[in-house]
């Protein structure tokens, strides 16, 4: 059986060379919500990290004015970013075109076992399927970031969206609600987020140990919040803030009100 992450991946970066094809040089170099970058750096980091994972390194760079890197992953992402910065956007994506080629040839050969074999991810130690999953949302992020950068929102609805979105409460939500919001113990939140299909997560806060999803969905929630897809996105990957989400999305909180307009302000969680 071909394994389905191989599709998920094919079909963003296919989104991404798809809408970045006939994008203007200065379509190119329009800052995005991903603080410090531009389309093509967008671009340009995505490369860098299928690169890595084809088992190549970075050329040295400066990257000692960039502001915006917090972490050692930043700096990683920024000396790729560096190595295109003299290339055109049409050449960054000609390299893209190449690199995910590349990529998918390699990914259709591997065995089950290979895509059960545990190893590095981002998100700790994990099976290789892991690491692909968290490909699919970091790539869909980033083409949401060129979206909004150029005004052309979509690609909200698919496997590759219902795959990212999904990702939000399940690695995400729980401590926006239990850490970042300090929802007392007892609490559960209720997030509806609008789209097709419709996604609903609740979030409780146990009296001891973390606040994470549960399966049911209570009647009387101590705070319910109400949101869009494109809003809860940009929500969580730290592109919107909650006076930003609630001027260019949908953003209704009922229920214990200064709870749950905490929980919309620190509802960033991405690296």
């Amino acid at each position: 059986m071909t394994e389905p992450l191989i599709d998920r991946l094919d079909d963003v970066w296919a989104d991404i060379i798809s809408l970045c094809d006939d994008l203007s040089d200065a379509q190119w170099d329009l800052p995005t919500e991903c603080p410090g970058w531009t389309v093509k750096d967008n671009v340009a980091h995505m490369i860098g990290t299928e690169r890595m994972l084809l088992g190549e390194q970075a050329p040295p760079a400066d990257i000692s004015g960039a502001a915006h890197i917090r972490n050692d992953i930043g700096k990683a992402n920024e000396t790729w970013i560096e190595s295109y910065r003299a290339m055109t956007g049409k050449e960054v994506l000609d390299e893209f075109r190449s690199v995910t080629a590349r990529r998918l040839e390699l990914l259709r050969v591997m065995t089950d076992e290979d895509w059960k074999r545990e190893g590095f991810t981002p998100e700790g130690p994990g099976p290789y399927s892991q690491f692909m999953a968290i490909r699919v949302f970091d790539c869909w992020y980033h083409d949401q970031d060129i979206r909004e950068a150029i005004d052309r929102p979509g690609f909200m609805q698919g496997e590759v969206a219902n795959l990212s979105l999904a990702r939000i409460p399940a690695k995400g939500l729980g401590y926006v609600v239990g850490k970042k919001a300090a929802a007392p113990a007892g609490s559960t939140v209720v997030f509806e987020v609008a789209g097709e299909p419709p996604m609903i997560a609740t979030i409780a806060v146990p009296p001891e140990g973390r606040a994470g999803m549960i399966d049911e969905v209570p009647a009387s929630p101590t705070v319910r919040i109400a949101t869009d897809r494109r809003t809860f996105a940009r929500l969580a990957g730290g592109r919107w803030n909650a006076d930003q989400a609630r001027a260019r999305g949908m953003v209704r909180v009922e229920g214990e009100q200064a709870l749950g307009e905490r929980i919309v302000e620190n509802m960033a969680f991405t690296i």
